[in-house]
């Protein structure tokens, strides 16, 4: 009995062994690239708001309740200061890396937006005033430079190389701890979030907190991959989720800065939406995978290219679209008047279109969604209440097209999900230009099969598989 209960201490010994020798150690990692990371200090100036101002600002219309607190920047309430309203200074704090020896430093764009005063601090306990170069709202990047040399530097990595599963590990400021160190894996890489069309972020479950953003991330060679930027919170704290700004990405907007000050995005000038199975059986494609265009900007590169409602990108460059969010990054990373092409697929037919890049946009405007209907007129085929545009949806809108969901019943159109104010623009390949043509549009639906339906919602189009019960 007893050899039997030594030899069980001795697998477990042996087992501990082996699950300990299997996990990194990054203390070496720490020492050698600890010493280039920053704490990012701001200050901006109290100055006099209207009352209205200090109200707290509705979410912007359309976002579902789910999402009003899903992906958090961590810096929306500042650490420290008054917040905002309470008429002094406002102080906020953030992490950063140091990217040559001669004084660049990297952090987010949201660290220091609209800071009169950027303080460096380093691992040595110095501090020094930082000068913002520039910085890319849409990437979440910006470029600091101080006034020192010899200073120690990353190396940075090519996130590209990257795997699922893969140890990578956070140095930062959490809360104001200086110098912090967690760890953790990459869970996904590519991720498409609300509001960073233009980032494929690396998603990991590395613990990061409010002071964290702007902070690098390594992967096990000591190189840089990232800059830590949002997580998905429901409290405001780590939960496991957290997302990092690729760099390749960010290099492409450093070098852009450095050169004109500025980052310029590549842009093609589409409204995209995923292609999903009930959509890809409308199109006659064997699988979901691609970027289903819903709307085309005026004046745009897709415009010019004679790109079409309806056609579903497969390729840009030759790089596979199998998601939607995959194709915005591609686009803005492609140097502007470049010349580039897609692969699509329209009415069943695939089709090579090019284009040459644009310039993206400052603002790209959007109609709101201010319905006034009447002349209701009821259709039970599918189960909708609908009527003609007024001339003030039309001017709110700015289309000219469609008929306006008054009521929606039981029946096809609920399933497909369509709502109450929709304006409902194609049916098929049919355009929807009033409500007789929308009736004679259901009256060549065929019962089994699914036909995609061209919707606009508060201002953004959309695609929705209809289908008729037989």
């Amino acid at each position: 009995m007893l050899k039997k209960l030594s030899w069980c201490v001795f697998l477990v010994f042996v087992f501990n062994q082996n699950v300990l020798a299997q996990l990194p150690d990054f203390t070496e990692m720490v020492k050698t690239n600890g010493v280039a990371v920053v704490n990012i200090s701001t200050v901006q100036k109290a100055k006099p708001e209207p009352a209205e101002a200090l109200k707290e600002q509705p979410m912007p219309e359309g976002m579902p309740p789910e999402m009003e607190e899903l992906f958090k920047h961590f810096f929306n309430n500042p650490e420290g200061g008054n917040g905002g309203g309470g008429g002094g200074d406002t102080q906020s704090l953030g992490s950063g890396f140091i990217i040559s020896k001669d004084g660049y430093v990297l952090t987010n764009h949201h660290v220091v937006k609209d800071a009169d005063e950027i303080i460096v601090k380093f691992s040595d306990r110095r501090e020094l005033t930082a000068k913002l170069i520039g910085s890319d709202a849409r990437t979440d990047v910006a470029v600091l430079k101080v006034d020192a040399t010899d200073l120690p530097a990353v190396t940075i990595g090519d996130p590209n190389k990257l795997q699922v599963g893969e140890w990578v590990l956070a140095i930062g400021s959490p809360f104001g701890f200086e110098q912090s160190v967690t760890a953790g894996i990459v869970s996904a890489k590519g991720r498409s979030l609300p509001g960073g069309n233009y980032v494929p972020f690396i998603q990991t479950d590395v613990a990061i907190n409010p002071g964290n953003s702007g902070g690098p991330l390594f992967n096990m060679e000591g190189q840089v991959v990232g800059i830590n930027s949002q997580i998905y919170s429901r409290t405001g704290g780590f939960m496991g989720l957290s997302f990092s700004i690729p760099m390749d990405v960010v290099m492409n907007v450093v070098n852009q800065i450095k050169t004109s000050g500025k980052a310029a995005h590549g842009w093609l000038g589409v409204q995209i939406q995923d292609v999903t199975r009930e959509l890809a059986e409308s199109f006659g494609m064997k699988k979901p995978q691609g970027a289903l265009v819903s709307k085309i900007m005026p004046g745009s590169p897709a415009e010019k290219a004679e790109l079409q409602i309806g056609d579903v990108i497969l390729e840009f460059n030759g790089q596979a679209i199998e998601k939607s969010g995959d194709l915005p990054p591609m686009v803005g990373m492609t140097p502007i008047n470049d010349k580039a092409t897609l692969k699509i697929i329209r009415q069943g037919a695939e089709k090579t279109v090019n284009f040459e890049v644009g310039l993206l946009p400052e603002q790209i405007d959007k109609a709101t969604n201010n319905h006034k209907a009447e002349k209701a007129k009821p259709t039970n085929r599918i189960g909708v209440t609908v009527s003609d545009l007024t001339a003030e949806d039309k001017e709110a809108l700015q289309i000219t097209k469609g008929v306006v969901v008054q009521e929606v019943g039981k029946g096809a159109a609920k399933v497909a999900g369509i709502q109450p104010g929709d304006v409902i623009l194609r049916i098929g390949n049919e355009v929807i230009t009033d409500v007789a043509a929308f009736e004679k549009s259901l009256g060549s639906l065929v019962p089994g099969k699914t036909a995609a339906v061209l919707i606009q919602r508060r201002g953004s189009p959309a695609f929705l598989a209809l289908k008729i019960d037989k």
